[in-house]
């Protein structure tokens, strides 16, 4: 049998496909167990109940509202074997109750130069301080001036939530002891590079300030983490972002750090696309951000132009309701969509260029450094046999990006919120990203009409917003 469409023979370790079955609205649970006895197959809902409630909780106040989230209880998930996944779909869209029925591949982790090999030797009984060689803290149009930021009351992400939604975790890391939360949903596996992946994020998100390793971005949010994993070792990206809703409130953020294979040529093994192209996937993140969340997603490593007329062509199987994300005429989710740029030093090209790996379109509103960056884990900056003492060197893809725009958006959060100001909503934000900033530049093979956006300087989101005087909220 071919691999179906937008998935692909999986290698050892990589999580199963998924079956993914859209009902006609109205369908009463009724119907689809009788659907299921029929089918002889188990049709469980996509989502927890929790996150179908809150999808019909009342709308925020103040909250603008976009296009109106379809009911999440229309997605339901076909537990069967992976040879047959294919053969099911093409059979259920035949029921008159299913509006799509569609196989979709694992996400998977968005990030670039992340295969170094761990140091063996022993570090220093105290971590050196590796602040000087963060260069994206420092001052635009080099960094995003979060030091600039940390001057002004609130300016370190003070009261501001983030939710980390990717695979795996090491939160007892040595540079990670204060504003963490944990994780609280999903079942992180205990395996090396997922954690180190999202150790690395949590470092340009919340490394400590002190004199040891790192220091975050915004180093007073409170940042949690839910896992794409559940009990069974399957991924799930679409519940693992609405289990985060209930668990926010407007104004605060979500980060997506995933990509998947997708089209053309799903087989290819680099045509990476931002995970909002599926349809349970789009409505999950849209149901976010009608919520007044602000959702920040990798724009992907798949060196795709997201404004190709194929991507107007849906997956066999998605219901007739989809249209094309990265059209945002037709469909918008209301995430941050950000790409990777060329960092300052390093020989990688011209500064805030495309790098060759970064998607790229009308789509894509800001980027962040894709290389380079300086962080937490793996150990190739400093190793050991104790990794939660590892550092990180050389981070990037779009993974490394997007933290650093979450960095940003909480920082001007926490600023907006001292100053008793009303917090920015999901398309305040993508607005402000889009207004300021240090500016795309041209690159070899690398054109600024491939938009990956402008850099983030917070100094320029401050004055932009009115926020760099020192007046303290009135209590």
């Amino acid at each position: 049998m071919d691999t179906p469409a937008g998935t692909r023979r999986r290698p050892e370790g990589v999580p199963p496909n998924t079956l993914i079955v859209v009902m006609r609205p109205g369908t009463s649970y009724a119907d689809v167990r009788d659907l299921a006895r029929t089918a002889d197959l188990t049709i469980e809902p996509l989502h927890p109940s929790t996150a179908v409630r809150a999808r019909s909780r009342p709308a925020p106040r103040g909250k603008e509202r976009g296009a109106p989230a379809p009911d999440l209880s229309v997605f339901y998930r076909v537990r069967a074997p992976q040879e047959r996944l294919a053969e099911l779909a093409e059979r259920l869209r035949r029921y008159d109750i299913v509006a799509g029925a569609y196989v979709k591949g694992p996400a998977e982790l968005p990030t670039a130069g992340a295969d170094c090999t761990p140091k063996t030797v022993e570090p220093p009984p105290t971590t050196p301080n590796f602040v000087p060689k963060q260069g994206y803290l420092k001052k635009a149009p080099g960094g995003i001036d979060a030091m600039f930021a940390w001057t002004k009351p609130g300016g370190t992400g003070s009261g501001v939530q983030i939710i980390d939604v990717e695979r795996s975790w090491r939160f007892l890391h040595e540079d990670l002891l204060s504003s963490l939360g944990g994780v609280v949903g999903g079942y992180p596996p205990a395996v090396q590079t997922m954690e180190n992946h999202g150790t690395a994020v949590l470092g340009i998100l919340s490394g400590d300030r002190n004199t040891v390793g790192v220091s975050g971005i915004c180093p007073d949010a409170n940042v949690r983490a839910i896992s794409t994993f559940d009990a069974d070792s399957e991924e799930h990206t679409a519940p693992a972002i609405t289990q985060a809703i209930p668990m926010l409130a407007p104004g605060d953020i979500m980060l997506l750090e995933m990509h998947r294979l997708g089209p053309p040529n799903y087989d290819a093994g680099d045509k990476y696309i931002p995970v909002e192209w599926w349809y349970d996937d789009f409505v999950a993140i849209q149901t976010a951000t009608s919520q007044g969340i602000v959702v920040v997603e990798a724009a992907g490593n798949g060196a795709s132009d997201l404004d190709d007329p194929f991507y107007n062509t849906p997956n066999p199987g998605f219901p007739s309701t989809w249209k094309n994300p990265f059209d945002r005429g037709v469909a918008d989710s209301g995430a941050i969509l950000v790409g990777a740029g060329a960092p300052p030093l390093g020989g990688w090209g011209k500064d805030r260029s495309r790098l060759d790996f970064s998607d790229f379109g009308s789509m894509v509103d800001v980027q962040g450094w894709g290389r380079e960056v300086v962080t937490l884990g793996y150990g190739c900056l400093q190793g050991g046999s104790d990794r939660s003492r590892w550092y990180m060197g050389e981070f990037g893809g779009t993974s490394g990006a997007s933290p650093m725009v979450v960095g940003a958006l909480a920082c001007v959060q926490g600023r907006l919120a001292e100053l008793g100001k009303p917090l920015l909503t999901p398309a305040t934000a993508r607005a402000l990203l889009r207004a300021t900033g240090s500016p795309q530049q041209a690159g070899v093979g690398a054109p600024v009409t491939q938009r990956i956006g402008n850099r983030p300087d917070l100094k320029d989101m401050f004055t932009y917003l009115g926020l760099k005087g020192s007046k303290m909220r009135k209590h």
